[in-house]
């Protein structure tokens, strides 16, 4: 099997920045994508970033030029770093890995999420 866990949530105040951290582990032979998802409140969960293992990038629209995904392939941990966050960036990020177990079959597996809070 294959663990995901997410850290680096918290509190931030309007315009400040976070870095969230997300960590796979197990039984693992190789991971494609790895990316970011989040859920606020009342609303569908929607894509935030995602990043190949040759680290081609995508980006909601919404977070484009205030976000960079990146990733260490060797720690197979990816990263988010938050610039310029705005009250609505509030919400539980998640972190996605599809992941293969066996060279023959892959599968998406998800952390528990962290939370994300922009106020003031």
């Amino acid at each position: 099997q294959v663990q995901v866990v997410e850290s680096g949530g918290g509190l931030v105040q309007p315009g400040g920045s976070l870095r969230l951290s997300c960590a796979a582990s197990g039984n693992i032979f190789r991971i494609s994508a790895m990316g970011w998802h989040r859920q606020a409140p009342g609303k569908e969960r929607e894509l935030v970033a995602t990043i190949t293992s040759g680290g081609s990038t995508n980006y909601a629209d919404s977070v484009k030029g205030r976000f960079t995904i990146s990733r260490d392939n060797a720690k197979n941990t990816v990263y988010l770093q938050m610039n310029s966050l705005k009250p609505e960036d509030t919400a539980v990020y998640y972190c996605n890995a599809d992941a293969s177990t066996t060279p023959w079959a892959s599968s998406s597996y998800w952390g528990q999420g962290t939370q994300v809070t922009v106020s003031s």
